[in-house]
């Protein structure tokens, strides 16, 4: 099968959809298929190395469509690199430019069918381009935009729902990562809605993997480690943890970056800042926590929170969104009031005072999460691609 993924993302880039189409993309060319990447360029002279989630290295490029930086090469499938700008305000997050690429590659590609990952930019004229050729396409959402205009401008949800509907009804299928996005999706008139979760890497997320000196320089006084992983922007709402850094023993642990970080400094004191990790560092960390704690109200998956339980680590989530499907309320960690700090420093509290039950739920969250692996996700994947094209043909006929 020759598949064109068009990504709003990808590596280096490090976020939920980039980490979701380099899976996609490795999976593909691991049973056989034939894909290919499109995604914004980055900022030029962006350093290469590894990644989190799987990692990817190496130096070579592809001589067809397009362009392909540095970080693309040694991947087992070619990545066309589209020209972009920084979001002002944000420059970690990239937006395309209009290209001609887009067609191009689909075309010279000969696609049979198209991926577009949390189409909104580039995804568009992806879908654009694979209607004019006739080329069904699958679009996976993934990013609560009405809870992003929600937060960065107080107004602006309808526009963007409208923005998502217009853009996910073009698409054979839409592919939703939890229920509760799936449910959303259909309340705002989206067609042929199915669900698809994520995987998890759960040979390098894993217990074995705590480390007691790093815990030691961590937490020199013993301290309980509670720790974020993710984005510092204002949707994650990161500031919820003041009142766990209030906490006698309890050492608050961050690790990432983005434009919130230095307000952040300021509002959690006495936390620890990490900066942004990835590989086996950030595995390593996380076996580290004794709580893995996440504040964001508006996930539709949360790939951190499965992080969090492949390494064995209780986890504390909003009872919102994504974590919904993913965290059983005491059993693999406790839900809470969403953009609530005392409901976070009431429950952080509650485990920090039980190991027996940290214990617990830690290893209820690894047995959860063991069978999620992006092999198994990959292949429901193929399953999808397999009925859309079974559909156009039938159709057709």
């Amino acid at each position: 099968m020759r598949v064109v993924i068009v990504t709003e993302s990808f590596p280096p880039d490090v976020n939920g959809v980039a980490h979701c189409a380099l899976q996609t993309a490795r999976h593909l060319a691991a049973r056989g298929h034939d894909p290919l990447v499109i995604a914004p360029a980055g900022a030029a002279g962006a350093a290469s190395g590894s990644w989190s989630g799987s990692s990817w290295s190496g130096m070579g490029s592809w001589s067809g469509t397009g362009s392909s930086s540095g970080s693309d090469s040694g991947l087992p499938y070619p990545v066309v690199r589209v020209p972009s700008l920084p979001l002002p305000g944000y420059p970690q997050v990239r937006v395309a430019l209009p290209s001609r690429r887009v067609a191009a590659a689909l075309t010279a590609h000969r696609a049979d069918i198209v991926h577009l990952a949390s189409p909104f930019v580039l995804g568009v004229r992806g879908m654009a381009a694979a209607a004019r050729l006739g080329i069904p396409a699958v679009a996976v959402y993934q990013t609560d935009l009405a809870g992003y205009a929600r937060t960065y401008m107080g107004a602006g949800e309808g526009t963007a729902w409208r923005r998502i509907r217009a853009v996910h009804s073009a698409a054979d299928r839409t592919l939703a990562p939890s229920t509760a996005a799936l449910c959303d999706l259909e309340e705002h008139g989206v067609p042929r809605v199915r669900l698809w979760a994520r995987g998890v890497d759960t040979a390098r997320f894993r217990p074995s993997l705590r480390d007691e000196a790093l815990r030691r320089a961590l937490a020199p006084r013993g301290e309980l480690l509670v720790g974020y992983v993710g984005r510092l922007a204002p949707e994650k709402q990161v500031e919820l943890l003041a009142g766990v850094c209030g906490l006698p023993g309890v050492r608050v642990v961050v690790v990432g970056d983005g434009p919130s970080e230095p307000s952040l400094r300021a509002a959690l004191p006495g936390a620890v800042f990490l900066g942004r990790r990835t590989g086996d560092d950030l595995a390593r960390i996380f076996a580290s926590l004794d709580v893995f704690a996440h504040t964001g109200p508006y996930e539709t998956f949360c790939q951190t929170v499965q992080e969090a339980m492949a390494s064995g680590v209780p986890v504390i989530a909003p009872a919102a969104g994504g974590p919904l499907d993913l965290v059983r309320h005491r059993s693999t960690g406790l839900l809470v009031e969403p953009r609530d700090a005392t409901a976070v420093r009431t429950a952080v509290s509650a485990l920090a005072h039980d190991a027996g039950l940290r214990a617990a739920y830690g290893r209820a969250g690894r047995a959860a999460v063991e069978s999620r692996t992006w092999a198994a996700v990959g292949d429901q994947l193929l399953g999808h691609y397999t009925d859309v094209l079974r559909d156009r043909t039938a159709v057709a006929a």
